[in-house]
């Protein structure tokens, strides 16, 4: 994971409609971290661990804090917090040549690889690098962008 690709901000922790507690990103992370359906991210709130995917309306994005987290870490609606954000999982920077070029082949399969979480996406990952031979492994990257394709969250 690069450096560029850690966010790091300040901000307030609101409430929105229907109660929902959030903080508000100040930056666009499609632009900064690649189109994405959903962005599966990991962070970390005034140096507590938080994880989950990124909420938008429109052209905002924002973090949702479910009640148990924030009484578990004593945050609250209205605090100023710090937060170090990165997106969660492999990423297209960390990927073998093979399986990006596969990827990039086939643009439905690359964006709904994507958008899933991080548990599909490394179990598709540790499958390809099981392969002992390459042709074997070829044949799994075929079959995985195939899979992809369909929108198959794992095989």
């Amino acid at each position: 994971m690069s450096e560029q690709s850690k966010q790091k901000f300040d901000g307030v922790v609101q409430v929105g409609e229907r109660s929902r507690v959030f903080i508000a990103l100040p930056f666009d992370p499609q632009s900064v971290w690649g189109k994405k359906a959903r962005h599966h991210i990991r962070a970390s709130i005034n140096g507590r661990m938080f994880r989950g995917s990124l909420g938008s309306e429109a052209s905002a994005y924002f973090m949702v804090l479910g009640a148990a987290w924030r009484r578990d870490c004593g945050i609250n609606a209205g605090d100023r917090v710090t937060v170090e954000i990165e997106p969660e999982g492999p990423q297209q920077d960390t990927l073998a040549v093979d399986i990006v070029s596969a990827l990039a082949a086939e643009p439905a399969a690359f964006e709904f690889f994507q958008a899933l979480a991080t548990f599909y996406r490394k179990g598709y990952i540790k499958w390809i690098e099981g392969a002992k031979k390459p042709e074997m492994r070829a044949m799994r990257i075929q079959e995985m962008v195939g899979l992809l394709k369909a929108s198959k969250k794992q095989r």
